[in-house]
């Protein structure tokens, strides 16, 4: 069956963890599995840009026990023979802080298990991680995989976070670089690369198997989950399989 429920974590802010959480959510999907997606970057709020609609129930009303995870699912509207359901976190500062307390976090771990029940897999899109939620998320996903942008900022903040996953016995698992130019090698301290997505392309590219980014988050997402997905491209090159 492979692994559940895997966290991607920031090295640092704008590392791409929320598209990339995403697209992965949309490979699996692609490949007919049912995948959740649930945010634990409450600061940023990235996850809420992908969900249509009016948001009520988010992932901070979870962790505080305002709402029932069910409640706080939206569903993508996908060309794939999957599904992926998002828990943005979508608040007013207020419930953010409150939702940051140990005790929250450890309700949304609760929350992350029971989802991790009823889906193929769980994403966990984390921030860089200096707070309760995000520690919760690592130490709770079976696998971590850290995300550092293909430029020196990533790759100076890159060791700093993998001291820290250890000091919280949650050590990571693989790092995959972004924003990597699809004519280059792969970094040196990478174990996945995924070209570089422009701000404007359309979401997700990964159900579009024509795209340079599919077949790199295919590779990827393989890996990282030990799973077959059964998915073919027809170009050749440095990010196909």
């Amino acid at each position: 069956m492979g692994v559940s429920t895997l966290a991607f974590a920031g090295c640092t802010g704008g590392a791409g963890t929320t598209r990339l959480a995403v697209e992965t959510a949309a490979t699996l999907a692609r490949g007919g599995r049912s995948v959740a997606v649930v945010d634990a970057a409450f600061a940023t709020q990235g996850l809420a840009r992908y969900v249509e609609g009016r948001i009520d129930a988010d992932a901070t009303a979870v962790a505080l026990g305002d709402a029932p995870v069910d409640e706080a699912l939206y569903e993508m509207d996908l060309d794939a023979g999957g599904r992926v359901a998002l828990c943005p976190a979508h608040a007013p500062f207020e419930r953010l802080a409150r939702a940051k307390s140990p005790e929250s976090a450890q309700t949304l771990e609760r929350a992350v298990d029971e989802l991790a029940g009823r889906f193929d897999r769980v994403l966990l899109d984390v921030p860089p991680v200096a707070s309760n939620q995000a520690v919760a998320a690592v130490t709770t996903a079976e696998t971590r995989a850290l995300v550092a942008p293909e430029s020196e900022r990533g790759r100076d903040a890159l060791p700093r976070h993998q001291g820290r996953l250890r000091d919280i016995g949650a050590p990571a698992d693989a790092v995959v670089a972004t924003g990597v130019d699809g004519d280059g090698p792969t970094p040196s301290d990478a174990d996945h690369a995924i070209p570089r997505i422009g701000s404007d392309a359309p979401t997700p590219l990964a159900t579009d198997p024509d795209t340079e980014v599919a077949p790199a988050l295919a590779a990827m997402t393989e890996a990282l989950l030990g799973v077959d997905l059964g998915l073919t491209f027809e170009e050749s090159g440095l990010f196909s399989r």
